[in-house]
């Protein structure tokens, strides 16, 4: 005789509340790690140049859901204080492509390292158990985030090529 556990399964919607409400309290941690000096829009910018080196323009205003003039103004801020690196890409000559500097990528690994620490204090007050849970669910879903994400890349740099 087999014996089934029936465990409720969480409603996709109520976790997706409940994951939204997590989200708007580790923005609250994290604005205790300013991200100065650079600005919210310019961090998006970094951080999809770090997962996508080397995309052009367009690639990136896609990606930032944004107009190419505003994804230019936030470039030409970024490589002035010395974030961003534009070089031109080896296939076509017309084409620039976006790089993270040294500097961006040391300023995105301080930056991680402050909301770390931020973070680590929070985690230390939850039981092991709960931080063993919350691993295991967070590893799944950034797993299943970085492939949408991903897959929606790849679509966008096909239709820009």
């Amino acid at each position: 005789m087999t014996v089934t556990s029936f465990r409720p399964r969480p409603d996709p919607a109520e976790v997706a509340r409940v994951t939204s409400t997590a989200a708007e309290l580790l923005e609250v941690l994290w604005g205790r790690a300013t991200t100065a000096p650079v600005s919210a829009s310019q961090l998006r910018v970094l951080l999809v140049l770090e997962h996508h080196e080397g995309v052009n323009l367009r690639t990136l205003t896609d990606a930032l859901s944004s107009t190419p003039s505003s994804a230019s103004r936030l470039c030409d801020r970024l490589q002035a204080a010395g974030f961003v690196e534009r070089t031109v890409s080896p296939v076509d000559r017309r084409e620039v492509r976006l790089h993270l500097s040294g500097h961006g990528h040391a300023f995105l690994a301080d930056l991680r390292t402050r909301r770390e620490g931020v973070l680590q204090a929070v985690l230390e007050q939850m039981p092991a158990a709960g931080r063993t849970a919350l691993l295991q669910g967070l590893e799944a879903f950034c797993a299943a985030a970085a492939a949408q994400i991903n897959d929606e890349t790849r679509g966008q740099e096909s239709r820009s090529a």
